[in-house]
């Protein structure tokens, strides 16, 4: 089964840094969490298109992170996504952040499909899980 990759750059902006010019911790959650977005549009869907057309948000359900090396002011990131495993309703993904080829972050996020007005869980509606496995 062919499995999803997709690469997103970010630049660092100082808004993105402490005061010692390194990326504040979390902002690397708002980096995968673009990516995820990019990803998903990439593959002709739009979240907001998701809820208000078929009533299904995606929500992170958990992850975990390991922070390898600093990224800094002005440093121009790739934010890969590659997806492990495809469920009834949920998927999951290896999220690495590199400079120039070099690992910075490593994370895995698994990300629930829920009903927008109950949060209740939902599978993966065909078409989507059907773009993700082209």
């Amino acid at each position: 089964m062919p499995l999803a990759k997709f690469t997103w750059p970010v630049r660092v902006y100082y808004e993105d840094t402490d005061a010692g010019g390194v990326v504040y911790h979390s902002n690397y959650l708002n980096f995968m969490e673009r990516a995820r977005t990019e990803w998903l549009r990439a593959l002709g869907f739009e979240q907001t298109e998701l809820k208000d057309s078929h009533g299904v948000i995606i929500v992170v359900h958990s992850l975990s992170i390991s922070f390898k090396k600093p990224a800094y002011f002005n440093d121009v990131l790739e934010i890969h996504c590659d997806i492990v495993k495809i469920g009834h309703g949920s998927i999951e993904l290896a999220q690495t952040i590199t400079r120039n080829g070099e690992l910075l972050i490593n994370a895995h996020v698994k990300a629930a499909f829920v009903n927008a007005a109950t949060f209740k869980p939902l599978g993966i509606p065909a078409q989507i899980k059907q773009a993700m496995l082209n």
